[in-house]
């Protein structure tokens, strides 16, 4: 209903916004998705759904001028992750799914795990009219472009190329078992909030991210994945280890034509330089890749002996997906 009063008030349209180069990033939680968004976000070229947008993420207009009259200030403060990023009112956020579990939500949404779909052309063309009016909410359209990092976007990469021809897509990976280490401590950290706090897992649950926590429902691709997450506990690294390995599998096999790969590593080490050739890349100055030196990587001990075949097909994937990386990157920017 809000989203029919948003296009009854505003009537957004989709003329144009399909041309501009818009910037999806979708990967598995704890890939560096936060940080690609977070350096796109503050070259102010970009307008993303941000806390300010909620509850009423699917009007994002009309919502932004009744609000306006008591927005309050909030100073940033660590997220629930507990991984020393800060956010606050105004802080981007991966709210867009709130728009495809409402009108696709059958098609990949079930009680014990997301799998991939095809959206269909109704499908984009209101999803082009949402982005129309989250752009236009900036009161910036004519310059600004739409950013979204989004981890479940991964489910529906080509319907995304559809809708946007000329989106810049990225695709963030990690060293397969600092990954699987990230993942499983998330888990246990959101385990332990949500059961002092039943409102967090109805939030998590509303926005549809089911990465960690008592709603936890893992990616399932198709029947040729390497083996079931389910066929270990939660509290084995394996379980995480192969969500690593069909995730990246079905990318491998499936991201649309253009889209990127992203090291993590390699972003941490020399940020300056990756995000001078991504901004490039989404058509803009590397000057815009400055002071991001902040970055740092931050790896974990893993205490844990996963089974071998699977840490090797893991290493053997990452390895390839460095390469992607490499590869894209020089292509794109020569280009």
């Amino acid at each position: 209903m809000s989203f029919a009063l948003e296009k009854a008030l505003w009537r957004p349209s989709e003329s144009n916004v399909s041309e501009k180069p818009h910037v999806f990033i979708a990967g598995l939680a704890r890939a560096g998705t936060t940080i690609l968004m977070k350096a796109f976000y503050d070259t102010g070229r970009y307008r993303s759904l941000t806390y300010r947008d909620m509850p009423f993420v699917l009007m994002p207009g009309t919502w932004s001028r009744i609000s306006s009259s008591f927005r309050k200030h909030k100073d940033e403060e660590e997220r629930s992750h507990g991984d020393s990023v800060m956010v606050n009112f105004d802080s981007p956020e991966a709210l867009e799914e709130v728009f495809w579990r409402i009108f696709t939500g059958d098609a990949y949404l079930y009680k014990d795990r997301l799998k991939p779909y095809q959206a269909t052309s109704e499908q984009l063309r209101l999803f082009r009219q949402y982005v129309n009016a989250i752009v236009h909410s900036s009161g910036e359209n004519q310059g600004v472009s739409y950013l979204s990092k989004n981890n479940n976007n991964i489910l529906r990469l080509p319907s995304i190329r559809k809708a946007f021809p000329e989106a810049v897509i990225l695709i963030p990976f990690r060293d397969p078992l600092q990954h699987a280490f990230s993942l499983r401590k998330q888990h246990e950290n959101f385990l332990a909030k949500q059961k002092e706090d039943d409102f967090s897992v109805k939030y998590m649950t509303w926005l549809a991210h089911h990465e960690f926590g008592l709603d936890h429902r893992p990616f399932r691709f198709n029947k040729a994945e390497t083996g079931l997450p389910s066929n270990y506990k939660t509290e084995n690294l394996e379980y995480w280890l192969l969500i690593w390995i069909n995730t990246y599998k079905y990318l491998l096999e499936n991201k649309p034509e253009n889209a990127i790969f992203v090291a993590y590593e390699a972003l941490c080490r020399a940020p300056d330089k990756v995000l001078g050739d991504l901004f490039m890349i989404a058509g803009f100055s590397q000057s815009d890749a400055s002071n991001n030196t902040d970055i740092n990587l931050r790896n974990s001990v893993v205490p844990d002996q996963v089974v071998q075949h699977l840490y090797i097909l893991a290493r053997d994937m990452y390895e390839e997906l460095c390469a992607q990386f490499e590869v894209g990157l020089k292509n794109r920017t020569v280009c």
